[in-house]
């Protein structure tokens, strides 16, 4: 079983800048994809940035230019930098590390509880 728990939010003015964070247990030579993605309330989860074992990244139209995703293996840490905030930013983001598992090679998607993020006007 894979832990994931992310770290990182707050309350932060538009414009502002924020550094999530999150670390898992995943071994690093299961993972697949690792991926952010927020929920404001009364709304769909949504993908935010993802980024796969080799390194390549994607990002959704709303965060380009203004979020990075990245990695430190060593610290089995994924981050998501976010500058120019802005108030619909705000959202419970969650981490999701996929893994490669069992025995047939499943895809096990783990999920942490979510970190809260606020931007204000």
């Amino acid at each position: 079983q894979v832990q994931v728990v992310e770290s990182g939010g707050g309350l932060v003015q538009a414009g502002g800048s924020l550094r999530l964070s999150c670390a898992h247990s995943a071994r690093i030579g299961s993972i697949n994809v690792m991926g952010w993605y927020r929920q404001a309330p009364g709304k769909q989860r949504e993908l935010v940035a993802t980024i796969t074992s080799g390194g390549s990244t994607n990002y959704a139209d709303s965060v380009k230019g203004r979020f990075t995703i990245s990695r430190d293996n060593a610290k089995n840490t994924v981050y998501l930098q976010m500058n120019s905030l802005k108030p619909e930013d705000t959202a419970v983001y969650y981490c999701k590390v996929g893994v490669v598992g069992g025995i047939v090679a499943r895809i096990f998607d783990y999920w942490g509880q979510g970190t809260q993020v606020t931007v204000s006007s």
